[in-house]
């Protein structure tokens, strides 16, 4: 996932520290001069370790962007006759079936464009034969609810999204 996995980065940092700490001393404090590099080396293998954690978040940033400029459309027709019902509901600002509906999706999955927390609202798609509100849902962002800037459409309980146009 990561071009250098922390795991091998936390490894990196450990072997440098042992490499520069005296014998039997594990404490970086007292670190000495010694044949093979001493602090100096300590202190540069701290910078690479440090430089090569932050090159991490950008790629980690960069292939949420990637994901996100991919999410698929569905036309709002094609959709089940529940979720066109669900959708007709949030314009017209309910009454919703159930008492979660409307409340703040939190986007953990980050799946979704990045918005600040409370911009998501999720709305239950009901599910025929489903003794439980299922996993059909839509996802919509934007102020006010009842016209929100966009909306997302999930049959599998927020594994994928599919954008809802008109």
């Amino acid at each position: 996932m990561f071009p250098i996995g922390l795991v091998s980065l936390k490894k990196a940092l450990a072997q440098t520290l042992q490499r520069a700490a005296p014998e039997g001393s594990a404490d970086f404090r007292t670190v000495s001069a010694r044949p093979n590099g001493g602090p100096a080396r300590f202190l540069a293998g701290v910078a690479l370790g440090l430089a090569a954690a932050m090159a991490v978040v950008p790629v980690a940033q960069a292939r949420n962007r990637e994901v996100r400029a991919e999410i698929a459309t569905v036309a709002l027709a094609e959709l089940p006759a529940q979720a066109q019902t669900t959708y007709r509901l949030i314009e017209s600002g309910g009454p919703f079936p159930y008492a979660k509906d409307g409340v703040v999706f939190g986007n953990r999955e980050r799946l979704l464009p990045a918005q600040a927390r409370g911009y998501y609202r999720e709305y239950t798609v009901k599910t025929p034969g489903s003794r439980d509100r299922g996993a059909r849902r839509i996802i919509c962002g934007g102020m006010p609810p009842t016209q929100p800037e966009s909306c997302f459409y999930t049959n599998d309980h927020y594994a994928s999204f599919r954008r809802i146009v008109q």
